[in-house]
């Protein structure tokens, strides 16, 4: 009888371990997939090709990158573009040349070289084909004033950099102040304070 006891204790303790390298191994498979969240998403960032602003460009794409999302870069030139404060950049492909049908995201850098570039044809028609085809699309700073302008804010909730909030309300937005807003598809983040923030919210609304 103390016998039979001893093995029903062992053969307890030995499930109890097993399911607990079970436990840990399942942890471990979840850890690696929510590293690799992106895994397979396509994302175009389009940067003024002078003065865009390096951290709004920098941690979003590395923090995306790191999940595993592909990242284009998008410019009025091919050559080397500088960021207001001294990062450089290659452009990947000209704006004109993006099909929005290729990409899961859409996402407009700031700067101050932004106010070049936020009347352009190019940049609107990007903005419109992307919204009419029902991608989420991001912009920060002064770059929310691009979708303003392209007339896809109409009735939305959005922010942009304080000095551009006339070219959100001419083009119809909400203006809901400071920080990052998400309207449905639509983020907007108002300066390289929220870089982070808006990585994540990017992220967010990719992983869905």
């Amino acid at each position: 009888m103390a016998k039979m006891k001893f093995w029903g204790v062992k053969l307890l303790i030995l499930l109890i371990v097993l399911g607990c390298k079970t436990e840990k191994k399942g942890g471990e498979q979840e850890t690696m997939n929510t590293g690799k969240s992106l895994e397979g998403k396509k994302i175009v960032m389009v940067i003024a090709h002078e003065n865009f602003r390096d951290e709004e460009l920098l941690v979003p794409k590395k923090h995306l990158s790191a999940l595993g999302a592909e990242v284009t870069i998008a410019s009025t030139e091919l050559t080397q573009a500088s960021g207001m404060l001294g990062a450089t950049v290659t452009p990947d492909m000209l704006v004109k040349d993006v099909n929005p049908a290729d990409y899961d995201m859409v996402a407009f850098i700031g700067g101050s070289g932004v106010q070049n570039i936020w009347d352009r044809k190019d940049h609107h028609e990007l903005a419109k084909k992307a919204d009419s085809l029902g991608k989420p699309i991001a912009a920060i700073c002064l770059a929310p004033a691009i979708l303003a302008k392209a007339g896809i804010l109409k009735g939305k909730k959005a922010t942009v950099y304080e000095s551009a909030k006339n070219h959100l309300e001419a083009g119809g937005a909400n203006y809901a102040g400071e920080g990052v807003i998400q309207d449905g598809r639509i983020i907007t983040a108002t300066g390289p304070q929220y870089a982070e923030q808006f990585a994540k919210t990017i992220e967010k609304v990719l992983a869905k």
